[in-house]
């Protein structure tokens, strides 16, 4: 496991260099959560019944969507993009360590460092000045913490799973607009899952999406009971290890026919 974690630590300083497109990202993301909040609180004033969510709790859950936006697998780790374009895929071959586990950690340390940037000024601003609350309670905090560690493990499966996609196209905006699309909506990103029709919930319920925001959220706020934790972590496991299972198939696959052109 040393050099997986030597790799995790030295990526993971690497980009907390880019402190400027953290602050841009936290004043982008900061914009849009108001723009959302905004939406969600002339909603609720125009209607009259009975909502699944109160206000307070959807304001939460918003604000801790855009904190942690950059765990989402949405995108693919720019490095490791590079390299399978430009053929340096070729060096990473030459290394004594597993393919698949060195893009894994990389991307686990990429994603970590770009929400450490962006999330703890976000939250201590929602907190202070836009009634993003505190956890429910200690035991929905600890809850939320584990659901959260499950989800970078699950959305960093997927996101290699991408990188792996890469081995067979020229470029990888196709897997990454598609997969944003899905990933946005269907883990309730966008619109909370709870305020959506039951049967989209039944659909969503089938998916490892939900897993990436709605669980870890929803623990946080108190929605869910932490006496859950223990099926939801079993939940994303057991999806982490499919598309874990599924993308070393593939890359194995892939490694049969790769071909590095240039010089």
């Amino acid at each position: 496991m040393t050099p997986y974690f030597a790799i995790l630590r030295a990526r993971f300083a690497a980009v907390l260099q880019y402190r400027a497109a953290a602050f841009a990202g936290f004043g982008t993301q900061l914009a849009f959560g108001l723009v959302l909040i905004y939406v969600y609180e002339a909603f609720y004033r125009s209607s009259r019944g009975p909502q699944p969510m109160a206000l307070g709790e959807v304001v939460t859950y918003i604000w801790l969507g855009q904190a942690l936006l950059s765990l989402l697998p949405w995108d693919t780790e720019p490095d490791v993009r590079a390299l399978i374009r430009d053929g340096g895929v070729a060096y990473e071959l030459l290394r004594p360590v597993d393919l698949y586990a060195l893009w894994y950690v990389r991307t686990v340390a990429w994603r970590l460092a770009r929400a450490a940037l962006r999330s703890t000024p976000l939250v201590i601003v929602a907190m202070v000045f836009f009634q993003m609350r505190p956890p429910a309670s200690l035991a929905a905090g600890l809850a939320w913490a584990a659901a959260t560690a499950g989800a970078v493990a699950l959305a960093c499966a997927m996101t290699s799973l991408y990188h792996v996609s890469m081995l067979w196209t020229v470029a990888g905006e196709g897997v990454t607009t598609i997969s944003a699309t899905l990933v946005l909506f269907l883990s309730g990103m966008m619109i909370p899952l709870p305020l959506l029709p039951a049967w989209v919930q039944r659909i969503t319920a089938a998916l490892p999406f939900r897993g990436l925001v709605d669980l870890p959220f929803r623990l946080y706020i108190g929605s869910i009971p932490t006496e859950r934790l223990a099926g939801i972590l079993l939940e994303q496991a057991g999806w982490t290890l499919a598309f874990v299972a599924l993308g070393r198939w593939l890359l194995n696959r892939g490694l049969r026919r790769v071909a590095v052109q240039g010089g």
